[in-house]
C-alpha cells in the first residue's frame, strides 16, 4: 500500500487534506501522528516535522516541504539517504513575499515612521523629500522570491542590485556573485533585503562584519530565516547608529519570546512570520502532480539539491 504522510500545524492540517484529495479522491492520506503502519508511508507533505521521524519510514521516497523553504528538512539528521527532496515554487507565495518586501521598503523610503510620530504630536511637518533613484537596494538572494522582489523594486525607479552564491543574470539589475562580491555589493546598499536560503553557508550573515560593511544609516529587512542574523550583532548595529532601522518577519526562536528587546525596540518592526503564507488550494495541484510524477518514475518537480540544501 501507498499512502501520504501529512504533517503540519494541527490548526491547517484539514485544509490540506482537503484540498489533497478534492484533487486525488482516492489517495490515501495519513495524518500525522496517526500514521497507521509506516511500511505504508511512500512521501510526506511537512513543514517543521521531526526530521528524525522520517527514518522510520522505510519505504519513504520523497519530501515535499509545504513552503519555498526548506532549511527545516535538513536540520540534523537530514533527510534519510536516497529520499528525494522538493519545494514549492507557487505564484502566491512568489508574489506574496514581494508585496511584504515592497510594503518594507516604502514604509521606510517614504518615512512612515517619521510621520507617524509627528501625527501624535500634531504637527503639520514636511520631512525632506526621499530620491528614489539614489536609494539603492540590495537583495541577497536570486531565486524565484528574491528575483521576483527585485524586478519589483526596479520598476519603482530604485536603484537594485543582487547577490547570490552562483552568478545571475537580471534585466536591469547589478548581479552580484560569490563570497568575494559580498562585500562590495553591501557597500553599495541602502536598504538590504535578506531572502537568502538558510545553510551552513548563510547561517549568522547579517553579523557585526557584514553589518559594518553597509553604507552608515542603512535599513535592514528579513523576510527569510532568522538564522541569517545575529541579533546581538543587529541590535548592537541599531544602538551605534549604523543601522538605521529593521523590519523583521522571522527570528532565531519563533515565536519570539515576549521578553525579546525586538519587541520594543523604537527601530525594529516584527511581524509573526508572515510574509508568504502558502495557501493549500494553490499548491495541491503541484503536490498531487510530483506525487504521480514519483508513481510513474518521471522526473519531479522543484527538486532540491541536497548537496548544497536548497
Amino acid at each position: 500500500m501507498s499512502a501520504l504522510l501529512l504533517s503540519t500545524k494541527p490548526e491547517t492540517m484539514e485544509v490540506w487534506r482537503r484540498e489533497l484529495a478534492a484533487l486525488d479522491p482516492g489517495l490515501d492520506i495519513r495524518l500525522f501522528p496517526d500514521t497507521g503502519p509506516v511500511e505504508d508511508i511512500t512521501a510526506a507533505v511537512t513543514w517543521n516535522h521531526p526530521p528524525e521521524d522520517f527514518f522510520r519510514y522505510p519505504n519513504l521516497r520523497l519530501l515535499i516541504s509545504m513552503g519555498a523553504g526548506v532549511d527545516h528538512l535538513f536540520r540534523p539528521p537530514g533527510p534519510p539517504p536516497g529520499v528525494a527532496v522538493v519545494r514549492l515554487v507557487d505564484r502566491l507565495l512568489t508574489t506574496a513575499m514581494s508585496e511584504y518586501v515592497l510594503l518594507a521598503v516604502l514604509r521606510h523610503h517614504r518615512q512612515d515612521a517619521g510621520y507617524r510620530a509627528l501625527q501624535a504630536q500634531r504637527l503639520w511637518q514636511e520631512l525632506p523629500a526621499p530620491d528614489t533613484e539614489s536609494t539603492r537596494i540590495g537583495v541577497m538572494g536570486l531565486g524565484t522570491l528574491g528575483a521576483d522582489a527585485a524586478r519589483k523594486l526596479a520598476l519603482l525607479g530604485f536603484r537594485v542590485a543582487g547577490w547570490s552564491r552562483t552568478p545571475k543574470t537580471l534585466d536591469g539589475i547589478e548581479t552580484f556573485a560569490g563570497p568575494e562580491a559580498l562585500f562590495p555589493f553591501l557597500a553599495r546598499t541602502d536598504i538590504l533585503v535578506c531572502l537568502l536560503p538558510l545553510t551552513p553557508a548563510t547561517e549568522g550573515i547579517l553579523c557585526a562584519r557584514t553589518l559594518a560593511a553597509l553604507p552608515r544609516g542603512a535599513y535592514v529587512i528579513n523576510a527569510a530565516r532568522g538564522g541569517h542574523v545575529v541579533e546581538e550583532d543587529l541590535l548592537a548595529a541599531l544602538e551605534s547608529g549604523q543601522i538605521s532601522g529593521a523590519t523583521l518577519d522571522v527570528f532565531r526562536t519563533e515565536p519570539l519570546p515576549p521578553n525579546h528587546p525586538f519587541w520594543t525596540h523604537p527601530k525594529v518592526i516584527v511581524t509573526p512570520h508572515v510574509a508568504s503564507i502558502t495557501i493549500p488550494r494553490s499548491v495541491a495541484p503541484q503536490v498531487i502532480e510530483n506525487l504521480a510524477r514519483l508513481r510513474e518514475g518521471r522526473p519531479l518537480l522543484n527538486v532540491v539539491d541536497v548537496s548544497v540544501g536548497y
